[in-house]
């Protein structure tokens, strides 16, 4: 078995918490995953997805850091 803090795995997070994270609703979330502005979700059927925890914390760094400094 795996714990929680091994480097080598994947850590998924649902599509609640990822909008959580980006202070977007899961509908715009949806709409930037849709035009590739958004790590692409893992897919489990039965209308549930995933998100690659490092990609979307990855994401939200990019986005802080080529933000426009006032």
């Amino acid at each position: 078995m795996f714990n929680e803090h091994d480097d080598d795995i994947a850590v998924l997070v649902s599509l609640n918490q990822a909008a959580v994270w980006t202070s977007m609703s899961r509908t715009m979330l949806n709409a930037y995953r849709t035009s590739s502005r958004f790590p692409a979700a893992v897919d489990f059927g039965n209308r549930r997805l995933a998100f690659v925890k490092s990609e979307v914390l990855d994401c939200i760094q990019k986005k802080i850091a080529n933000r426009k400094q006032a």
